[in-house]
């Protein structure tokens, strides 16, 4: 099937991140994960320099948390259903860093996560070096009821190296790869009583701190830097 570049973003050194893109998350709260981090929109946070995007997650006070770090998303400017989404990324090291590049579902009425439903391109956890995780979350099948529907796949040098990841999605099913290689593939037949992946998402980049997933943070590792290279999305 032949498809066309519908979004790209190369993250130019010497720019700024695109507001009419792009907005920032700002604050604390746990995140709905009892993560540790307080999301800013400082340039120590989120910055573009020569070799992409940075987030960087920082060992400070910052109202009444005691890390800072960045969460950016295209919710309420850029959504899409279906495509090739190809990111290009490098994860950051250490117990307690969880980076991750997902999406949400757009909010239909008075629905909720995870009704919405989530889709996890990639996700890493410190504590498990070089292990991605590959998942869905639907009203069904959720990590909340410890059901998600999830793939996990050693993946060298995730830490020290750029990689290729890729989410394959359409009306039948949703692939996960990395450098090419397919890791996962999920059919909506198999999941035809929740799946919530018909309409449009929004993308989300951000690196958590602690919580249920990122697990004890060593506060010895800061700072600590997901890098994002390019986005291309292909329809």
């Amino acid at each position: 099937m032949e498809r066309t570049l519908v979004f790209e973003e190369t993250f130019v050194s010497g720019t700024k991140l695109n507001e009419e893109v792009w907005s920032y998350d700002i604050g604390a709260g746990s995140w709905g994960n009892n993560e540790s981090q307080y999301y800013t929109r400082s340039d120590k946070n989120v910055r573009i320099e020569e070799d992409g995007l940075k987030i960087t997650a920082h060992k400070e006070e910052i109202d009444g948390s005691h890390y800072s770090s960045g969460r950016i998303l295209t919710r309420g400017k850029k959504t899409w259903q279906y495509g090739r989404f190809e990111i290009r990324a490098k994860m950051p090291a250490g117990k307690g860093t969880w980076p991750a590049i997902w999406m949400l579902g757009v909010k239909e009425g008075d629905e909720g996560w995870p009704a919405i439903g989530e889709i996890d391109i990639m996700e890493h956890v410190g504590r498990t070096q070089d292990i991605v995780h590959f998942s869905l979350h639907t009203k069904k099948y959720n990590h909340r009821d410890k059901t998600q529907i999830t793939h996990v796949e050693k993946i060298d040098d995730v830490t020290t190296s750029f990689h290729d990841y890729v989410l394959d999605w359409d009306a039948e099913k949703i692939a996960f790869e990395v450098d090419g290689k397919q890791q996962a593939c999920f059919y909506k037949k198999d999941y035809a009583d929740s799946w919530p992946f018909d309409k449009p998402y929004y993308l989300i980049l951000n690196l958590a701190i602690g919580g249920g997933f990122g697990g004890e943070i060593d506060d010895s590792i800061f700072p600590q830097t997901l890098q994002i290279q390019s986005i291309r999305i292909y329809q």
